[in-house]
């Protein structure tokens, strides 16, 4: 399973970003054996449509689950539509959030939990 932590560095000691289309990187994690890949996150400046454009991006990496703290309205439409299973974590570093998944500790995202922009 590939699990996609929003993360603020590069590797699994990083601390968790709780803002999915703005985070600094995604971690990209295989939760079998821990490989993972660090992705830069480039719509994390833009002025508007970051959540969108960030969802197309790891959905592009054929995650299964995102593990983040906010994701907003249109991010999580796509993300939903594409059976992407979201969990919220407020703090710690990735592999800390990685194992809060594993021992079924994280509340799902249901609904949107930011209100995004439009970017008009």
């Amino acid at each position: 399973m590939k699990i996609c932590v929003t993360a603020k560095g590069s590797d699994l000691d990083a601390s968790v970003d709780p803002h999915f289309g703005r985070c600094n990187n995604f971690l990209v994690v295989d939760s079998e054996t821990m490989e993972f890949q660090s992705i830069g996150n480039d719509q994390g400046s833009a002025s508007g449509g970051a959540g969108v454009q960030a969802a197309q991006q790891v959905i592009g990496k054929g995650i299964n689950v995102l593990i983040t703290g906010s994701v907003g309205p249109n991010a999580f439409s796509l993300l939903e539509s594409e059976n992407i299973e979201m969990k919220m974590v407020s703090g710690g570093s990735v592999q800390e959030a990685i194992e809060a998944y594993r021992s079924g500790s994280l509340e799902s995202i249901n609904t949107p939990n930011s209100a995004g922009k439009s970017g008009k």
